[in-house]
């Protein structure tokens, strides 16, 4: 069963840095998208960004100009790199994979921003 692995969590200043990871166990066929989400104590599981197939991406506005996603070539790892990261963005963020049947989620990586 295909797994995603995501890594790059922790605890950091505001202000700081912290580049995600998301790592798929095989090579999934058809995919057609990559995203990143949040899900924030007592809130909603948010999008906060996406990589299309074809290169294009989309963000949510509170992570515009902060935000990087990316993915490697093979399509088996996308990455969100995350600058100027403040208290609001302490979460915990999961990795999806999306196809044309169900998506394939992460287990979640916890990231604090405090001081």
């Amino acid at each position: 069963q295909v797994q995603l692995v995501e890594s790059g969590g922790g605890l950091v200043q505001p202000g700081g840095s912290l580049r995600l990871s998301c790592v798929a166990s095989e090579t999934i066929s058809g995919i057609y998208a990559m995203g990143w989400y949040r899900r924030a104590p007592g809130k909603q599981r948010e999008l906060v960004a996406i990589i299309i197939v074809g290169g294009s991406t989309n963000y949510a506005d509170s992570v515009v100009g902060r935000f990087t996603i990316s993915r490697d070539n093979a399509g088996n790892t996308v990455y969100l790199q995350m600058n100027n990261l403040k208290p609001e963005d302490t979460a915990v963020y999961y990795c999806s994979f999306k196809r044309s049947g169900p998506d394939y989620w992460g287990q979640g990586t916890q990231v604090t921003v405090s001081s």
